[in-house]
């Protein structure tokens, strides 16, 4: 596997590090996160352009036949992790960690507060489906807030204007508040844009209980869980399981600090995690 060299422009060293210093303050609020506006660096604007571009209904089915089978890797829960280490997610303003560490930030700090095994388990493993982009998909189609396709876009998905040049914008079954879908049919029949969620939903929907499912194939779902928009897909099971990701949400987004956990001094405890939730091998 070769890392995917595609990436979005760079600014300057003294720009990026004048973002960091004033994003990266531990003691942060949360309305000091996910500021995806102008002041964003170039690269995760660049992102979003691309991202809302060319994440057609069409792409995606095309990318879940590509992966969902499963079919391509054989990797462990800590392999998989350390291959991560080089990644910095381009559609994240609020950190440039490894992705390794903000895995363990976003489980310690669920460990921390007390919560059951498996839901510090979902915290360790909830973006490892970032995988994809080393195995050669650009970050926009991995990374990111997702969004469905295949109906109308919630004006509260983040740099809505990029979606114009979207081709599914000049289909107007796609443009309507239900489009191809019925209402209350459940989100598990909603197609949304292609992303690490989906894929590791699949990879792990074997070894965790549902509410841990839901946290990790909706936790990037903003316009859903954060913002209130497409309920009319929702059924029962969405309803009840929306607590949870609200749940995780905060673990995973505030976190983000420059704060770096000691790898050495917590790997034993989450090797033995691994263990008891997932197999020795995971088919990716």
């Amino acid at each position: 596997m070769q890392q995917n060299a595609n990436a979005g422009p760079l600014e300057s060293l003294e720009q990026w590090e004048d973002f960091v210093q004033r994003r990266y303050d531990p003691n942060r609020k949360p309305e000091d996160f996910r500021k995806h506006d102008e002041e964003s660096p170039a690269v995760v604007r660049e992102f979003y352009r691309l991202n809302h571009m060319y994440q057609t209904r069409e792409f995606v089915q095309q990318k879940k036949k590509q992966y969902l089978g499963l079919d391509r890797e054989r990797m462990g829960v800590w392999e998989a992790m350390e291959y991560l280490n080089n990644l910095v997610d381009e559609s994240d303003p609020d950190t440039d960690l490894s992705q390794i560490e903000h895995l363990l930030q976003t489980a310690e700090s669920i460990r921390k507060d007390g919560h059951p095994r498996w839901m510090i388990a979902t915290g360790l493993v909830h973006d490892l489906g970032k995988v994809l982009s080393l195995i050669g998909e650009p970050q926009w189609a991995v990374v990111g807030d997702t969004f469905p396709v295949g109906c109308e876009w919630s004006k509260t998905i983040v740099f809505h204007d990029y979606l114009a040049a979207n081709p599914d914008s000049s289909n107007p079954q796609y443009q309507t508040l239900y489009g191809v879908y019925e209402p209350g049919c459940g989100l598990d029949n909603v197609d949304l844009s292609w992303g690490h969620d989906e894929y590791m939903y699949h990879v792990v929907k074997d070894y965790l209980p549902l509410e841990g499912l839901y946290m990790i194939r909706y936790h990037s779902f903003y316009p859903w869980h954060q913002d209130g928009a497409y309920h009319h897909l929702m059924d029962d099971q969405d309803r009840r399981m929306l607590p949870w990701v609200d749940k995780f949400n905060p673990y995973d987004l505030y976190s983000k600090s420059a704060e770096r956990p000691n790898l050495e001094e917590v790997k034993p405890f989450y090797l033995d995690l691994i263990n008891e939730f997932f197999p020795e091998k995971l088919r990716w």
